[in-house]
């Protein structure tokens, strides 16, 4: 591998990273709002919301992401309905994260034993102070692993991005590889996505020293 190449290209595959983080935290500071609400919705005894938001889950979980992104970009405009790239790929990385945090809180809540709701009955606590107070917390020990696993899943994800043309790590690695002819960008972008796979772990891995049932 020649050094002086890859310090040479470096520079521009980098840019990319703003773009991939900017997906990455769109979509975990937007997508776990939502999954925290569309689990509750799920939750409730209201089964229209409860039919609608397992349609929701279905869809979004059921098929690809890529497709998704197709969809949100090339498909939305024959209803009246345009994005510009970056913006399709938020819209849709949000939604499709959604509905995997909901099934996540959706078992974590429900892990919870029923003599917890039954206590915070007794001390007169409502709906929402119990889910706040009691259950919440305690859910958040459970789900701490399989969100985990989705933070680290969607670092990988943000490559699909590259299909809208949007120059992320991947899109300016493929430029480069094309323009070059020569791979090396490739292997600078593998150890970017592998730096930031690293810290996402590092970050799950205190999370669950910190608040995990086997401390």
């Amino acid at each position: 591998m020649d050094v002086s190449y890859v310090t040479s290209i470096i520079g521009f595959i980098l840019q990319g990273t703003g773009i991939t983080m900017k997906v990455y935290v769109v979509t975990i500071v937007c997508s776990i709002p939502l999954g925290i609400l569309f689990a509750l919705g799920k939750l409730c005894p209201f089964r229209p919301l409860q039919y609608l938001l397992a349609a929701y889950t279905w869809v979004f979980r059921g098929t690809p992401l890529l497709l998704q992104l197709f969809f949100a970009y090339y498909g939305l405009p024959v209803f009246g309905i345009e994005f510009q790239p970056l913006m399709a790929a938020y819209v849709t990385f949000v939604l499709n994260y959604a509905a995997y945090f909901t099934e996540i809180f959706r078992a974590g809540i429900q892990s919870i034993e029923v003599g917890q709701y039954e206590a915070s009955k007794a001390l007169g606590m409502n709906y929402l102070q119990t889910m706040r107070r009691i259950i919440l917390p305690q859910a958040t020990k459970v789900i701490l692993p399989p969100m985990g696993n989705e933070a680290i899943n969607l670092v990988k994800d943000t490559a699909l991005c590259a299909a809208l043309s949007i120059p992320e790590i991947l899109r300016n690695a493929k430029v480069t590889v094309a323009r070059d002819f020569s791979i090396e960008a490739y292997f600078v972008a593998a150890v970017l996505y592998l730096l930031l796979t690293f810290v996402i772990i590092r970050v799950f891995r205190e999370l669950e020293k910190r608040y995990g049932y086997y401390n």
